[in-house]
């Protein structure tokens, strides 16, 4: 009789435990820039810039949660980093959804002032128009707060992209991905024919 086919765990055990490990992290270093270059991508676009790529980091994120947690190359994220990455998805999303309503409610009083000054011929649509620098000042408020919980997440991601090639000593070359914005920390980009993309430095606090 031939020897008993062994399933899939059996036979990973028996491979070299680092270079399995470093398969693994590999894996997550891959799906990681991913991450950064979305999220930034994103937090570009709310600034107006013209930003062509196109990936879903949020879908992505929660298709390696719903792979499971054994023998998946999501093994190797921080677990206090997912905690973060959904309390901060939450909190855009309150903010966003504030922002509408606040918005909604604004422009219902502005249009309402408008038109009690056309039936009355009082001048109410100055009431209205008084609230308009207030409008302004909430949109930006959003904005800004939206950026930066963007920001906190790319740098989050950037933090433990910088640990997986720490600790199982990846080649940074091989582990490029592209930025938008320039503010972020231990990071190196770098022009190149297809534009600009970016390393993780291993120097702590380098943002060239």
């Amino acid at each position: 009789m031939g020897e008993p086919i062994k399933d899939s765990v059996e036979a990973a055990l028996e491979l070299d435990e680092r270079s399995l490990y470093s398969h693994l992290a590999h894996e997550s270093a891959e799906d990681i820039i991913r991450i950064i270059s979305s999220i930034d991508a994103e937090r570009a676009k709310l600034r107006g810039q013209i930003i062509r790529y196109q990936d879903d980091w949020d879908r992505l994120i929660r298709e390696r949660i719903a792979k499971g947690k054994r023998h998946t190359a999501f093994d190797f994220y921080n677990p206090a980093l997912l905690d973060i990455w959904e309390g901060k998805i939450r909190e855009s999303k309150r903010l966003r959804r504030t922002y509408r309503f606040a918005l909604i409610l604004l422009t219902a009083f502005i249009g309402a002032s408008g038109v009690l000054s056309f039936f009355t011929s009082q001048p109410w649509f100055l009431l209205g128009l008084s609230l308009l620098p207030l409008l302004l000042r909430l949109r930006d408020w959003a904005r800004n707060r939206v950026d930066m919980i963007y920001y906190e997440l790319t740098q989050f991601f950037i933090d433990e992209l910088g640990e997986i090639i720490k600790r199982y000593s990846l080649d940074p070359e091989k582990y490029r991905f592209k930025l938008f914005s320039t503010d972020y920390f231990c990071v190196k980009t770098r022009k190149l024919p297809s534009g600009n993309f970016a390393v993780v430095s291993l120097q702590s606090g380098d943002n060239r």
